[in-house]
Order: C-alpha cells, then sequence, then structure tokens
C-alpha cells in the first residue's frame, strides 16, 4: 500500500484553498476537480451534476466504500491572505473545513491500487453543504446516482481532530416572532414593548443547561441557542416587531418533529414560530466492521459528533457512516483557519489500512 506524502498532500491542499469556493460559487472549484478527475478515472466512472461528482464504478460487486467531501467554504474573512505555509501548518479558509480532507481522498484515489482493494472506492464531492439543508448538492447526486444508497459504509472527511466521530445531532433554526406595539419611547405606556415581550424567552434560554442523551455508549449534548436579534424602527421608538432566531441541536434518535415539539412548548405561545431549516439527525453505527477498522486504524477512541454533518443525509438514505478527517473543529470557520501537514499524512494513513485491509 502506498505510503502517506505529506508534501504532496500539503501542496494540493494548498492549490484547493488557492481556488474560492464560497457556498454557491463553487463552479471554478468544480472545474478544477473535474479536470484532476479525467485524469484518474475513465469517462464512464465521471457522474457531474451541477458542481458536484462520484467518481468511481457504480456497479462494482465489491463492497462499496464511499469517501465523501465538500467542495464549499463559508465566505473568507475580511483579513484572509494569499494561502501559505507557516511551519507544520497550511493556512487558508477552508484548509481544515475541509479542503485537507479533499486533498486527502484525491491522494488516495490517485496512489491506492483501486483494482486490488478489495472493497469498491468512490469519491463524493458535492457543493453546498455550509447552506441550508434542502439546498446541499448531496441531495441531488443520490437522485441522480441511486447506486450510492448501495455503499455499505461510507466516511464524512469533515474536521474531526483525527478522531472518528459517530453520529451527529440533528440542527432546527426557528424565527420566533414577538409582536407588540408601536410607541414614542417618551411614552411607552402607549404601546408594547416586542423586545421587552422577548425578554423572558431569552432569561429561560440562558438558564436552560445542555442536556446530556446516551446514544450506544456516546454522550450527545441538546442545546437551545438564540443566535441571530433583529428588531425595532427608531432609537426612540418602542419596538412593535423582534424576530430571534433560534437553533435547536438534537440527538440521534429524536425526529425534527420532536424538537419543533419543544421549542414550541418552551415559546409556550409567547411568540410566533416558524421553522426555516430542519435538517435530521444519525445513528451511531457501531457495529459495522468498517467502522471498528477505522478506529483501530486511527489509534484513538471513537467519540460523539456533536454537530451536523451529511452523515444524517446519508443515514436518511440507508448508508452507515461517519465522520473522519484531518481538519481540526477549533479551526473551522475562524480567521486565518489553518491544518497540521502531519494530520493530513495520518488520516491518509489510517485510511489506507482501511481500504486495503476490506
Amino acid at each position: 500500500m502506498a505510503a502517506a506524502d505529506p508534501e504532496a498532500l500539503a501542496r494540493t491542499t494548498l492549490a484547493l484553498c488557492a481556488i474560492p469556493s464560497p457556498t454557491g460559487a463553487e463552479g471554478a472549484l468544480a472545474d478544477y476537480v473535474e479536470g484532476w478527475a479525467a485524469r484518474v478515472w475513465p469517462a464512464e466512472e465521471r457522474v457531474r451534476v451541477g458542481h458536484s461528482f462520484v467518481l468511481g464504478r457504480r456497479t462494482d460487486t465489491r463492497p462499496t466504500v464511499a469517501l465523501v467531501g465538500h467542495l464549499d467554504t463559508v465566505p473568507a474573512h475580511a483579513d484572509t491572505g494569499a494561502p501559505r505555509r507557516k511551519g507544520d501548518r497550511l493556512v487558508g479558509t477552508g484548509a481544515s473545513d475541509m479542503k485537507g480532507g479533499v486533498a486527502v481522498m484525491m491522494a488516495l484515489a490517485e496512489s491506492l491500487p483501486r483494482e486490488r482493494l478489495a472493497v469498491n472506492l468512490l469519491l463524493v464531492l458535492y457543493e453546498r453543504e455550509e447552506g441550508p439543508y434542502a439546498e446541499s448538492g448531496l441531495g441531488p447526486l443520490f437522485q441522480r446516482v441511486p447506486e450510492l444508497a448501495r455503499a455499505r459504509f461510507a466516511v464524512a472527511m469533515e474536521p474531526t481532530d483525527g478522531l472518528v466521530q459517530v453520529g451527529c445531532v440533528g440542527s432546527l433554526h426557528a424565527t420566533l416572532r414577538f409582536v407588540g406595539k408601536a410607541a414614542h419611547a417618551a411614552r411607552p405606556w402607549q404601546g408594547v414593548n416586542a423586545l421587552h415581550l422577548a425578554g423572558p424567552v431569552l432569561a429561560e434560554l440562558l438558564a436552560l443547561p445542555p442536556r446530556q442523551v446516551d446514544c450506544g455508549g456516546f454522550d450527545f449534548r441538546e442545546v437551545v441557542t438564540a443566535t441571530l436579534g433583529q428588531g425595532g424602527r427608531a432609537r426612540n421608538v418602542v419596538p412593535d416587531l423582534f424576530s430571534l432566531n433560534v437553533n435547536v441541536r438534537f440527538a440521534p434518535g429524536r425526529t425534527v418533529e420532536d424538537a419543533e415539539a419543544d421549542l414550541r412548548r418552551l415559546v409556550a405561545g409567547r411568540a410566533e414560530v416558524e421553522v426555516t431549516d430542519r435538517s435530521p439527525s444519525a445513528p451511531v453505527c457501531t457495529t459495522n466492521p468498517f467502522f471498528q477498522a477505522l478506529v483501530q486504524a486511527s489509534g484513538r477512541p471513537a467519540t460523539a459528533k456533536q454537530a451536523w454533518t451529511d452523515v444524517a443525509r446519508l443515514a436518511q438514505h440507508g448508508v452507515e457512516a461517519v465522520n473522519f478527517g484531518p481538519g481540526e473543529t477549533a479551526q473551522a470557520h475562524q480567521a486565518g483557519e489553518s491544518a497540521s501537514v502531519q494530520a493530513l499524512g495520518a488520516a491518509y494513513e489510517a485510511l489506507a489500512a482501511v481500504l486495503g485491509s476490506g
């Protein structure tokens, strides 16, 4: 089995980071990937849908293992410089989330003897992961390539600090609208302050502790967090409308309907509730032999994924999946985002061991 080439992984990561691909603008990077893929797979093993790809044999008789990664990043921070190397660190938008992971995927496809592996290797690369659930490019790939649903195992190459992370929490976004009555700020008794109406709900959210849930021996935390607020007409007017975005994260085994019902019970009629985005949770898959092999190859115990990832969408299609990538969770979406060259090599070695062992 080919050993990792950390320097080559570093070069590929920086090349990917040099092509901006914020959500909704992945076209240039997708064209780069298409050119690369044409050198690695024959035409019949390449499918492009929009700015998303399935690469590899789709009717192979061997058990299929899919490596899954998204091409988009969050928007670059204003002070982001050109992608660069600083010692063992690669600095650039998406270095950890998740162009370093994509570089590992590409290196595995290039260097492993795919015809002689005990498994059939598929690469799945897609657009719009960082946006709303309904807009992800992964959904259209399942529609165009139904064979994806027959994969025995999938690895979402999200940043995990080199740990195998199982499942994921679901995510629900809702807008709470507090409706009052406008008045002059000098005579507030003539109106109803919508911002003040939100106060008790905000106080309850502040006092609400995380709820720990055990799922197959892994601890997940359920939380409800206010993330955006908007309201008011002018600084001398009692606001008649205040809107609050609330994000609910819920454990595997619970549905988006469960989460919405819990939120409505918490609000208790004090505001209008409009759910704007629903992303399901994902189960853990600890009995899958590929999971067990990957944990062994990583050299560290598996942990719970306290975030949402597309392992949930894979699970909706019957594909057991975990999160595993060289990126660092603390670096994702940060200014000056970076990734470790050593971690890229370690992820390559672990995945090569699993794919090689079958």
